[in-house]
């Protein structure tokens, strides 16, 4: 079997350690003129595949190698999860929040702004029957 695959998949590994290390997940501190340090954190997704084969020639000679044919893929996610905000040694942690993919989920975002109107209302009619 031809070694041709096994260096090309080594190959791809090394690029993608090289696109991603420990910095990708625990990003580089911002420092803020306040004193403020926020440090991104994200989450990684690899995906990886490749395949190949040896093909038989006509014209075999026992002294060479059959052609090879064979290719090698690779995707990086990477998804901003939360920020640790350090601020007079307190730590922070602010989630990222998920956009609403469907309208349900975009009704349950909303609930909490309607009913802070809502009670803002009712309290207003309140002040000014009060009055």
């Amino acid at each position: 079997m031809s070694q041709n695959l096994p260096n090309m998949l080594d190959k791809t590994i090394e690029k993608i350690r090289e696109m991603v290390n420990s910095n990708t997940v625990v990003g580089e501190p911002i420092h803020t003129p306040d004193g403020v340090t926020i440090i991104p954190v994200s989450n990684i997704s690899i995906g990886l595949g490749g395949g190949g084969s040896d093909f038989v020639s006509k014209n075999a000679n026992a002294n060479k190698e059959n052609p090879f044919g064979g290719g090698v893929g690779a995707g990086v996610k990477v998804s901003p999860v939360a920020f640790l905000i350090v601020k007079d040694g307190s730590v922070r942690v602010m989630p990222m929040a998920v956009p609403a993919s469907t309208t349900a989920d975009r009704l349950v975002e909303m609930i909490p702004d309607t009913l802070d109107k809502i009670a803002s209302f009712v309290d207003s009619r309140k002040e000014k029957k009060a009055e």
